[in-house]
């Protein structure tokens, strides 16, 4: 059996915890792996020798570190396609989707090739009578990335490279349950030229989250994950003094106006709502169709492209539109929501409870779900389901749709569709949701944009990627400099002046 072990300190390194978490194939259901989980000590040490490295990298200057994402740029286009083969097969999502999720790291690290610039300061000549004022941008120390399994390359991307392009040291806890690409990254690292020590990847459970959050060296906590967790990191972190910022959970309402192109909001539904078995924080999981009878040809539209998707194994290529989720409890608690919204009155319009694929009986799949008539009272609306279900909620009014948006506790995205501008524009600017699309089913920014949710989908100032992780990762300390003058009048140097 492969057991998969923690990066410290530029090699592997086995552990000495003698506890392990099974590695699942979810096409199969088979444990194909064992991860050792790190003990409270093994994380404090790999923190101490984190701290160490940091000294000199954090001296190192910007452009130099830049040259590493550089270098790490290239190597993770070198070993794309084994990247993604590891995390399709741990996670379970198709291999294009796989290299999509390390396409969007990679391009954080493109941007964070560009940290001399976005790490410089501010220069105030003359602030006063032979007085100068400046800022530095300077690295918090030592901080931690917790990430999840659904996006095993992408978010720890998001971590690692703004948190070490300013000049910090990382300890990284991703996902057990798909763990394999994080380790490899920081392999990468290393022979892009990072120093040993400045990236550690110590798997673990909550005893290694609850020793990051007690760790008193430890400056910065970066988490995406579900809503109680984040909230639960946050209120831990700010306790202890340590900057946060934690995503949560999500439930993305996609509002369809009468005038919209149907046949174009049911393809991004079908792709939004379904794509990954939805296991994407930005996932559309609920369709808002203004009026009856938008919501019956939207109905119509999307039954037989729903029908139509293809589920099955990674290993199928380009023939599979999603494959199975990521565990056997996962998909229980899908199947368990879908007969909530049987029992609470949602009509079960496609009905993927029955799925099963030969020769995969015993994966993780789960056949896709679409229900009608779903009111804001059922659980299957309030509840992120983290699935390929996706629900309709009829409203009679544009103004009936968005507030549905605007009342749910989740803020990560939206999306309307519409030909009008100018409903378009009073929604973008009404909205209370981080992300919002205009005809653009999942609205994730671009690296050099922020990604961050709001309301119960995220806590902390300072949101992922773009210029505001460089402000999370670093702190600004401002000079004021005043030198006495040693000139006179007419221009002659006077050397009193300076003893």
């Amino acid at each position: 059996m492969k057991e998969i072990h923690h990066w410290v300190d530029g090699k592997e390194y086995k552990g000495t915890s003698g506890r392990f978490a099974d590695v699942f194939n979810p096409a199969t259901g088979e444990v194909q792996a064992k991860v050792s989980l790190a003990t409270k000590d093994e994380l404090d040490a790999a923190v101490e020798s984190a701290a160490r490295a940091q000294i000199k990298w954090g001296a190192t200057n910007p452009q130099r570190r830049a040259r590493v994402m550089m270098e790490f740029v290239r190597l993770i286009n070198r070993d794309m396609d084994k990247l993604a083969e590891a995390l399709s097969s741990e996670h379970g999502k198709t291999f294009p989707d796989a290299k999509g999720d390390v396409q969007r790291g990679l391009e954080v690290i493109e941007f964070c090739i560009g940290a001399p610039h976005l790490l410089k300061g501010e220069y105030t000549d003359s602030a006063g009578t032979g007085i100068d004022m400046y800022s530095m941008r300077q690295p918090l120390g030592v901080v931690a990335g917790i990430t999840p399994f659904n996006f095993p390359a992408m978010i720890p991307l998001w971590k690692i490279g703004p948190a070490l392009a300013s000049g910090n040291a990382m300890v990284l806890k991703p996902s057990e349950r798909d763990p394999s690409v994080p380790l490899m990254l920081a392999q990468l690292l290393q022979e892009a030229g990072l120093p040993d020590g400045v990236l550690q990847v110590i798997n673990g459970d909550k005893g290694s989250v609850d020793a990051i959050l007690d760790s008193d060296v430890i400056q910065a906590v970066g988490f995406v994950g579900s809503t109680p967790i984040a909230q639960y990191i946050y209120e831990r972190a700010a306790a202890t003094g340590k900057r946060a910022q934690c995503f949560g959970g999500a439930k993305n309402h996609m509002i369809i106006m009468p005038d919209a192109d149907l046949d174009q909001a049911a393809d991004a539904l079908v792709g939004a709502g379904y794509g990954a078995a939805g296991e994407r924080c930005m996932a559309i999981s609920v369709a808002v169709p203004v009026g009856e009878k938008t919501a019956d040809a939207l109905i119509e539209k999307l039954v037989p492209r729903i029908e139509k998707l293809k589920v099955g194994p990674y290993t199928a290529g380009n023939d599979v539109d999603y494959g199975p989720v990521v565990t056997k409890a996962a998909k229980e608690n899908i199947l368990r929501l879908v007969q909530t919204g049987i029992d609470q009155g949602a009509e079960l319009v496609v009905d993927g409870r029955d799925f099963s694929l030969q020769g995969y009986e015993e994966g993780f799949f789960v056949g896709p779900h679409l229900f009608d008539r779903v009111t804001p009272d059922m659980d299957i609306y309030k509840t992120e389901i983290f699935g390929p279900v996706l629900s309709t909620v009829r409203a009679g009014s544009y103004e009936e749709a968005i507030k549905l948006a605007m009342d749910h506790e989740y803020g990560n995205g939206t999306a309307i569709y519409t030909r009008d501008g100018d409903a378009a524009r009073d929604f973008a600017n009404r909205i209370n949701i981080g992300m919002v699309g205009v005809n653009v089913p999942i609205p994730v920014p671009l690296a050099y944009h922020t990604f961050g949710g709001w309301k119960k989908s995220g806590f902390g100032d300072l949101n992922q990627h773009g210029p505001d992780a460089f402000r999370f990762y670093t702190r600004t300390k401002t000079v004021t400099a005043r030198w006495p003058s040693g000139i006179k009048e007419g221009g002659e140097f006077n050397f009193k002046a300076m003893d």
